[in-house]
């Protein structure tokens, strides 16, 4: 129960520290690693709000970076651009998508919803949102694999809600046939000491976490 009401406050501090950072961390879309020619190299898209783009770290200490140094490591023709932006809600992402759909991607990880719940806005909305998202991509790239990042709702919304804001996600992706990341902050999400002072956003250390996380449903995809 104590876990609970941390990760609760945890996720109701979000919405307030990501507001005030919308405009700072807008997202440049950017080869994370140009040693290699473009045409030679496969995209991975990350498009999400400040947990994709790392609010308040460096980017090589951001998941995406730390995945971009694994799948060099291991020699695949794959970059990752970071297109997160901080305060991001689905319904700003649905507005966003066709300038981030300007770069060719070969695989796009879905992180949005978070900020969504902790308005408290309708989970049907959401999902509109979310699938309208997808549907761009899919019409853009027919041939462009999907990952969707999922988000626990505040326990204080209630059961009902929480349940049908975690089964949003199963959902879309099946609906989709795209993969699914459960809970893109597992591990991480309620843990003081991998987050920063403010409680909310991964520290160094919550990244390496999330970026296992993520490398374990993405790697297949690849």
């Amino acid at each position: 129960m104590l876990r609970s009401l941390l990760f609760a406050g945890t996720l109701l501090l979000i919405f307030v520290s990501c507001q005030s950072n919308n405009k700072a961390d807008a997202p440049k879309i950017s080869d994370q690693n140009e040693t290699k020619s473009a045409e030679q190299r496969k995209t991975i898209v990350f498009f999400g709000n400040s947990l994709t783009a790392a609010y308040q770290l460096s980017p090589e200490q951001g998941f995406t970076y730390l995945l971009q140094q694994k799948i060099d490591s291991l020699g695949l023709p794959y970059q990752c651009v970071n297109a997160g932006l901080s305060g991001e809600t689905t319904a700003d992402g649905k507005n966003r998508i066709a300038w981030v759909l300007q770069q060719p991607m070969d695989v796009f990880m879905l992180e949005l919803g978070g900020n969504d719940a902790l308005r408290g806005l309708p989970v049907e909305t959401s999902k509109q949102n979310l699938q309208a998202i997808i549907d761009q991509v899919k019409t853009k790239y027919p041939q462009c694999k999907i990952l969707i990042a999922g988000m626990l709702a505040p326990p204080n919304l209630g059961d009902r809600y929480t349940t049908a804001f975690k089964t949003m996600f199963a959902d879309l992706a099946k609906k989709n046939n795209a993969r699914l990341l459960p809970f893109l902050l597992e591990n991480v999400g309620g843990v003081p000491a991998l987050n920063l002072e403010d409680g909310i956003h991964p520290n160094p250390a919550g990244q390496k976490i999330v970026a296992q996380t993520v490398w374990k449903y993405l790697q297949p995809m690849l």
